[in-house]
């Protein structure tokens, strides 16, 4: 098992567990658990998740299968925004 901070915003944090605080709460997964998994484990609805984060850096849709996460990452998650 490996230690996660999972972030949601916006919209989304409605799907973090109770007792989350400020909109992230700490994970543990199995070890090879990918990016995709991790967001399937809260049942975000797909169209809202827009932007998701590894340590910062952005994971493209394409890649959120293949993309394994690891002790100590941060996933963040955002839903589309507008404004302007």
């Amino acid at each position: 098992m490996v230690e996660i901070q999972f972030k949601l915003f916006a919209s989304l944090t409605r799907y973090l567990p109770a007792g989350s605080e400020r909109h992230r709460t700490t994970l543990s997964v199995p070890d090879g658990t990918s990016v995709q998994a991790v967001i399937d484990l809260f049942k975000l609805p797909q169209e809202q998740v827009h932007l998701v984060f590894r340590n910062g850096v952005f994971v493209p849709r394409s890649e959120r299968h293949s993309q394994a996460v690891q002790a100590g990452d941060e996933l963040a998650i955002w839903p589309p925004v507008a404004g302007g």
